[in-house]
């Protein structure tokens, strides 16, 4: 799986030749479509997604070009997590939280506790640090400690989140940014 920050541009990249294999380097051709899927968006509504695949010209791997904007294998895309993930960072319960996402109760106790396993947070701000060093260096030493690791994972995101803004001058979602950084591993794997 390659997370993409621009989807439609990924079309013309892989009739480019442009992208080269993870696991090998070799070229990537286009390869038919993944399943498609609804997802759920922040607004309550649903949008349909079918991302593209790829196959490698050397290794002949197939590889998902999975939005930025999506999460491997969950139904709600990573802005809608994202805000539950701000919530518990800011001290509200997972009651709460799903309430005011309107989502199931159980379904955002899981996303939390995926989310609290110290190497995985640690990890979440390790790439965030990263990736606004490389960026912004600047921008690191506004970084305050937060109150707790998920917080900080959090800020760290951001801050990478900004560089890149500053860097590239453009604008771009910021979990969709997020989803791009983690390789669509905001949650830890179950």
């Amino acid at each position: 799986m390659i997370v993409v920050a621009e989807p439609d541009q990924v079309g013309a990249d892989l009739a480019a030749g442009v992208l080269a294999c993870p696991r090998c380097g070799g070229r990537l051709r286009p390869w038919a479509y993944a399943a498609a899927r609804r997802v759920r968006l922040l607004d309550g509504s649903t949008r349909a997604v079918r991302p593209r695949r790829a196959r490698c010209a050397a290794c002949r791997r197939t590889q998902v070009l999975l939005p930025g904007w999506l999460l491997p294998r969950r139904a709600d895309a990573a802005e809608v997590i994202g805000a539950a993930l701000v919530a518990k960072a800011n001290r509200q319960g997972w009651r709460r939280i799903a309430t005011q996402l309107g989502r199931a109760p159980g379904t955002v106790r899981r996303w939390l506790r995926a989310a609290r396993s110290r190497q995985h947070l640690d990890w979440l701000r390790r790439r965030g640090v990263q990736i606004a060093a490389q960026l912004d260096p600047d921008l690191l030493a506004a970084l305050d400690p937060q109150p707790t690791e998920l917080a900080d994972a959090l800020t760290a995101l951001s801050a990478a989140v900004l560089a890149w803004r500053r860097r590239f001058a453009r604008h771009a979602r910021p979990w969709t940014l997020i989803g791009v950084f983690t390789a669509g591993r905001l949650l830890a794997p179950s």
